[in-house]
């Protein structure tokens, strides 16, 4: 039986991975900061990359869905072997990399140094790395843009917009990404690259939150503002806590095209995700 050790195992990501690597008859050793009960070919590790657990001295394959240059600093000085490691980054390691925000760029910075850092500590222990890099994620509720809207918007019972929010996105389903990464596993086109993991419909920042307000219950108004204004109402939402995160690199990306050729992907692992069909669910706080 193949052994797999998952970081990250009880996030966004990770949950829906541990399903297929357990449908698909792996035993699994997944790491998660708060305890958890085993059962039969999952057995739960407590603890995270800062205080990382006894673990097996051999895997059959290393996954990270979780921080990635602190996973690769790990990796670059663990002694556990495995033949195969795939890792999930960002699109923000490209997209923020020349922000106005000097902590987005630092981000991005270190995004692309988890990168490197992986790719050099596997290539002399001949170890397979892949890392796939997710658009903007939603589906399980623990994501901080689609769900960080949904939940405001249905305490102001509204949702502003400023105008000319047409940048195009690609919002990406967990699910998918999951499905991403159990396939690349045993691609060996996909080994020692980066990848775009995209999702599979290409739409406006407008018409993905308008289609997030949509879906909830009940369904929430999109408000459109003039720049002006909406800027004020961003000041008096962040004076009261409630935009934390949203700061001026992040408006005037809303008017920035963010996408990406998942064709690489395609190619190399049958990458085919969905298109963007939200549902109330899917930007509901999960209950551990």
């Amino acid at each position: 039986m193949k052994h797999a050790l998952v970081f990250g195992g009880s996030g966004q990501i990770g949950m829906p991975l541990l399903q297929r690597l357990y449908h698909a008859g792996w035993r699994v050793s997944a790491i998660s900061r708060q305890q958890r009960h085993d059962r039969p070919g999952l057995e739960w590790l407590q603890g995270d990359l800062d205080a990382v657990p006894a673990l097996p001295a051999r895997v059959d394959a290393i996954f990270s869905c979780g921080p990635l240059l602190k996973f690769s600093r790990w990796y670059e000085q663990s002694g556990i072997e495995a033949t195969r490691v795939v890792a999930f980054g960002s699109t923000s390691a490209q997209t923020k990399r020349g922000s106005a925000d000097a902590e987005e760029r630092r981000n991005a910075a270190e995004l692309r140094q988890g990168e490197e850092v992986l790719f050099a500590a596997a290539a002399p222990r001949s170890d397979a790395a892949t890392v796939l890099r997710p658009t903007l994620i939603y589906g399980a509720g623990r994501d901080a843009t689609l769900t960080r809207i949904a939940q405001l918007a249905k305490r102001l019972k509204y949702f502003p917009l400023p105008r000319g929010a047409d940048g195009l996105r690609q919002p990406v389903h967990v699910d998918d990404l999951a499905d991403a990464a159990f396939a690349a596993l045993t691609a060996p086109a996909s080994f020692g690259n980066i990848y775009a993991v995209p999702g599979g419909e290409t739409l406006s920042y407008r018409d993905m939150v308008e289609r997030t307000l949509a879906c909830l219950r009940p369904p929430v108004r999109l408000i459109e503002l003039p720049s002006p204004l909406f800027n004020l109402a961003l000041l008096a939402a962040q004076a009261a806590g409630r935009a934390t995160g949203l700061g001026e690199a992040a408006v005037r990306r809303m008017r920035n095209d963010m996408t990406f050729d998942a064709g690489p992907a395609q190619r190399d692992f049958g990458y085919a995700p969905r298109s963007f069909q939200p549902s109330a669910e899917m930007f509901e706080t999960p209950r551990d």
